[in-house]
């Protein structure tokens, strides 16, 4: 004689075992959620350190480029002559570098007095004056470089083959230094140094 199934034993999931398969399904849901929000982080921080060092690579192939059509002559401007190559002084607080420069052989550039210098804002920054011979009330133009630039140090070779922190080295130097020597430290903490040769010293 076949006794009958009690309608409460099928075969059916238990509420412990709903609720088994729940929490592991919501640790892998969590355990995903948490590698992709590294995979996309690790992303985000990968291109914005991509992008910081390409803007250092353009900038220091433009700060060569420029260097390297430095001229010897000095300039006429508002404030009387201006040697070819000088540091002004510090603009608040910031370093700056200001110097005469020849024409591109491409015909890019002109021949125009140029400065580097660091802002206020942390922010490499060029001048650009419209030429040599700078009129009154003339502005530059200002273009910002690189950004979160924490220190911006020059030091220039001397004929005497001695680095110094200031040019002209002696108010009777009417020449270019025989190459500078570039320090940047980013906001980051790199500290970055380069030398560049100056082909018209």
């Amino acid at each position: 004689m076949n006794t009958p199934r009690n309608a409460g034993s099928g075969s059916g999931f238990t509420l412990i075992e709903l609720l088994s398969a729940l929490l592991i399904l919501s640790l892998l849901a969590l355990m995903s959620y948490r590698g992709l929000s590294a995979v996309i982080q690790t992303r985000e921080h990968v291109a914005q350190e991509t992008a910081k060092w390409r803007n250092i690579a353009a900038f220091f192939a433009r700060f060569e480029h420029d260097v390297h059509l430095a001229m010897p002559r000095a300039v006429r401007s508002a404030g009387g002559s201006a040697p070819a190559w000088r540091t002004p002084p510090a603009i608040a607080g910031s370093s700056r570098l200001e110097f005469s420069r020849f024409a591109s052989t491409d015909g890019a550039d002109s021949a125009r007095r140029i400065a580097y210098g660091l802002n206020a804002q942390q922010e490499i920054e060029l001048w650009l004056w419209p030429g040599l011979d700078i009129a009154p009330n003339t502005v530059p133009e200002r273009h910002a470089l690189v950004d979160k630039v924490t220190t911006f140090e020059l030091r220039y070779l001397d004929a005497s083959m001695a680095w110094v922190e200031a040019w002209p080295a002696a108010a009777s130097d009417t020449q270019i230094p025989r190459a500078v020597q570039l320090r940047l430290v980013l906001a980051s903490g790199e500290n970055i140094v380069r030398i560049f040769e100056l082909k018209s010293a």
